[in-house]
Formats: C-alpha cells, sequence, structure tokens
C-alpha cells in the first residue's frame, strides 16, 4: 500500500521535484496561498515522474502497451519514412498520454534494439495525427524472436520539451522494459504487422500490462 501511495520516481524528476519543494517553502514564508498552490504543484510533479513497477504478461505471442494513456488511433499505415519503411504497410495504434499519466514508456515485446532514431521537430499537439509526421520524435526498431520487427515511437507533445531514451542499439530487452520517457505531455506509437488486434479506439491502457495485440 505504501507504494502505491508514494510510488518511486524516474530519475528524471529528481531535479524537478526539489526545485518546486524549494519554490514551496520560499513562497510560504511570503504568502499562505501561494504556498498551498505550489504545494499542490509539487505533488504532481512528484506523481508526474512516478515509475511504479509493471508486470507484464511474458508472452510474446501478444504485444502489450509501450505507454500510459488513451489510444487515439488505430489504422493501417506506411511505416516510417526516417526508417527506410515507407514502402511498407503497418498497423499502428497510437497512445496519447495527458500530463496525468505516467509517462514512463516500456517495450511491447522481448526483442533487441535494432535501430535508435531521433529526429528534431515541432511541437504540436500529440493527439493530431501529422505530429506523427512534424513533431520531435525518436524512433525504436525491436527485432522480435519470431524475425518480426516492431516500430516503437516516441512524440514529443505540446508542452513536452524532452524525450528521453534509455537503452542502447543492441541491447537485449524483454517485455515489459523500460525504454524511455517524454517530460510533460506526448504520444507514443507502435508499428506491427501479423497480428490479431486485442485493443480498441477510445481505450485507456497501461504501459507494459494491456493487451493491443497477439499471433
Amino acid at each position: 500500500m505504501f507504494n502505491s501511495i508514494f510510488p518511486k520516481i524516474h530519475k528524471e524528476g529528481y531535479k524537478f521535484l526539489a526545485i518546486s519543494i524549494l519554490v514551496t517553502f520560499i513562497l510560504l514564508f511570503f504568502s499562505k496561498f501561494l504556498g498551498s498552490l505550489f504545494l499542490v504543484i509539487t505533488i504532481w510533479v512528484y506523481y508526474f515522474f512516478r515509475d511504479p513497477a509493471r508486470y507484464s504478461i511474458n508472452n510474446d505471442s501478444y504485444l502489450v502497451s509501450p505507454a500510459d494513456g488513451l489510444i487515439t488511433d488505430i489504422s493501417e499505415k506506411s511505416g516510417p519514412e526516417e526508417l527506410r519503411l515507407e514502402n511498407t504497410s503497418f498497423t499502428r495504434i497510437s497512445v496519447f498520454m495527458n500530463v496525468f499519466n505516467c509517462h514512463v514508456n516500456r517495450t511491447p515485446s522481448s526483442g533487441k534494439v535494432t535501430e535508435i532514431f531521433y529526429k528534431p521537430g515541432k511541437f504540436l499537439n500529440a493527439s493530431l495525427d501529422k505530429a506523427s509526421e512534424e513533431n520531435e520524435r525518436n524512433y525504436y526498431k525491436i527485432s522480435l524472436s519470431n524475425g518480426e520487427e516492431i516500430i516503437i515511437v516516441q512524440i514529443a507533445g505540446l508542452i513536452a520539451r524532452r524525450i528521453v531514451c534509455e537503452v542502447e542499439q543492441g541491447q537485449e530487452l524483454k517485455q515489459g522494459d523500460r525504454i524511455g520517457m517524454i517530460r510533460f505531455g506526448s504520444r507514443v506509437d507502435i508499428y506491427f504487422k501479423n497480428k490479431k488486434i486485442l485493443a480498441k479506439l477510445g481505450q485507456n491502457v497501461v504501459a507494459g500490462e494491456s493487451l493491443l495485440a497477439s499471433e
């Protein structure tokens, strides 16, 4: 219960939490109202950077969600041209993370990271479809044990200003392992082929646990 109420936080949050706590104490000397307001902000910062334990199904016949949030798109798309996959058709599922969701991203399946590509860009609302082509983003190509590949794309949002990558090219991952996070509101896309879709449009999903697709 203690871990549920006070989950550990991601290392990216330490600086922001320390600044928020300091500002809160300073403001309390001058104004109880402003101090109380920043106390609420401090609590939000703590929970924004939460990094709770997640328990994947540990079955690579399934793909689990790479992010917490709302499924805003399920469609057939060409692969990312940045990875030279524009002539290949994929199923794409988009998960939009608002500022109250946990922002730690996880791998949908076990596999090897064969390519990572960072693309600078704009900071449009991540819920817009064109954010996949215009926003700052980070691509992960992951080779699965059955020879297939999936693509994970971290997409910065309207107020997101940093995409954090925590894995390296050539690294072996287990289903549900952390791959990074995006600070303050964003989206994660997953591209895959030859799988049955289990998720539904408008569904709220949990990173590392919710099932998106199966063989």
